[in-house]
């Protein structure tokens, strides 16, 4: 019986070196986001004369320079508007004394947000006061308001389980695919397993996020939907690259995934707290559109999602493309032209 030989020892130590690279590697695709991440360029709107628009903007370029970019709004209705079809996470209704401001938030877009528009509320209570008090009024009968214009579900109050959802999507789509990819043979095949996992995972999946724990209010077949393409495109990404390059492919589609889409996907914080460009191009990897599209469609039905959908789409459609050509590639590589076998033929006798 043979024996197999001895790794050499600079081998040895080159893997493992080569190992712990590779861990650091991930460790720092998943932390490198809450590193850096910082608010800026914030969408926010705003409404109030123009002087009193003018004093605030001033005021809060000074207090916290870049953080938000504030929007004007005609009134109070058109700011919810704005924070309905998520152009804005919030707004600063600013009214004529004697009424004090209004601060209103959209918990269901960013907790992250609406604690800053928190502590905005607070500072225009303390200058309040000073200002009711200086003129001999009572500080206290004025309070500045903060209204939840989209608030969580009772389910979900702090946003954790939605939050949670988008890394075992991304997951779930890696598994998916890899799987199809290692277990099906002949692309028809692949093409039906991989139909058949997005929409048995739409179906599952809402059943146990949207009715069973709650985590994702509107719509059940909205959402099922959503977490089917959302899969696909993970999916049908992994199986179109192994069809193409075969077993490598595995690993372009998960790194593609994992360590590029997921960290800049803006899933746990507003893609404007990431460092930027990388949280706008976050936004058309897979991650980034899944986990956009199922916060809109579970609390923004007014919101515009085309962008989202065709992303996610395109993915899937990439990866079905990338599959059939590598499907006909090998045909065409393992076809014998009909010239080569007469010309290989032996002569009669």
């Amino acid at each position: 019986m043979s024996v197999r030989p001895h790794t050499k020892w600079s081998l040895s130590v080159g893997i493992g070196v080569i190992g712990a690279l590779i861990v650091t590697l991930v460790v720092l695709a998943f932390l490198w986001p809450s590193k850096t991440a910082g608010a800026h360029d914030v969408p926010l709107g705003i409404v109030g004369s123009a002087d009193a628009v003018a004093a605030f903007e001033d005021a809060l370029d000074a207090s916290a320079p870049g953080v938000f970019d504030l929007t004007e709004a005609s009134d109070r209705d058109a700011a919810v508007a704005q924070i309905e079809e998520r152009h804005t996470y919030g707004a600063i209704v600013l009214n004529e004394a004697p009424n004090a401001p209004e601060v209103l938030t959209a918990p269901a877009a960013s907790t992250a947000v609406s604690q800053q528009l928190g502590g905005l509320a607070a500072q225009l209570q303390a200058q309040l006061s000073a200002q009711v008090a200086a003129a001999g009024g009572d500080a206290d009968a004025v309070t500045v308001a903060v209204t939840p214009i989209v608030p969580l579900s009772a389910d979900d109050p702090n946003g954790t389980g939605l939050t949670a959802a988008a890394f075992p999507l991304t997951m779930g789509g890696m598994i998916g695919g890899i799987v199809i990819s290692l277990l099906v043979v002949g692309v028809i095949r692949r093409l039906v397993a991989l139909g058949g996992f997005a929409v048995a995972s739409g179906l599952i999946l809402s059943l146990v996020l949207h009715t069973w724990f709650g985590f994702v209010p509107g719509d059940y077949a909205t959402i099922a939907l959503v977490i089917g393409i959302s899969v696909l495109g993970t999916s049908a990404l992994i199986v179109g690259f192994t069809a193409l390059i075969g077993t490598p492919g595995v690993a372009v589609g998960a790194i593609l995934t994992m360590l590029v889409g997921n960290p800049i996907s803006g899933a746990a914080l507003p893609w404007q707290f990431l460092a930027q460009p990388w949280g706008a191009i976050g936004q058309y990897f897979v991650p980034g559109a899944s986990s956009t599209l199922l916060r809109s469609v579970a609390y923004f039905p007014a919101a515009d999602t085309s962008a989202q959908w065709l992303t996610l789409a395109a993915w899937a459609a990439g990866g079905i493309l990338l599959a059939l050509a590598g499907h006909f590639r090998s045909r065409a590589a393992i076809r014998v032209p009909a010239s080569t076998l007469e010309a290989e033929a032996p002569a009669p006798a």
